[in-house]
């Protein structure tokens, strides 16, 4: 069993910054392809940023240059640093990760962390 464990969120002015992280607990596995989303109100949940094992990178457009992804494989960690922060980055963001275990590659949540930004 894997479980997601995100931290980092709270509340930032704009123009401020947020790190969040997230790390897999469990043992057993590998991972591949790690992300973050974010669901605002009312909104459906939107892909932030991925990062693949050989760390390449993917990002919305609404949050290039602002944002960075990064991961620690050996922590089994994934980072996300998000500067230039505006109210519209208001979400609860989730990690995303694509477990591998034995020859079966799974999809696993984090359980969110809420960013707000307001002055």
């Amino acid at each position: 069993q894997v479980q997601l464990v995100e931290s980092g969120g709270g509340l930032v002015q704009p123009g401020g910054s947020l790190r969040l992280s997230c790390t897999a607990r469990g043992s057993g596995f590998s991972i591949n392809a790690m992300g973050w989303y974010r669901q605002a109100p009312g909104k459906e949940r939107e892909l932030v940023a991925t990062i693949t094992s050989g760390d390449t990178t993917n990002y919305a457009d609404s949050v290039k240059g602002r944002f960075t992804i990064s991961r620690d494989n050996a922590k089994y960690m994934v980072y996300l640093q998000m500067n230039s922060l505006k109210p519209e980055d208001t979400a609860v963001y989730y990690c995303n990760a694509h477990i591998v275990s034995g020859r079966s590659e799974y999809s696993y949540w984090g359980q969110g962390t809420q960013a707000t930004v307001s002055s």
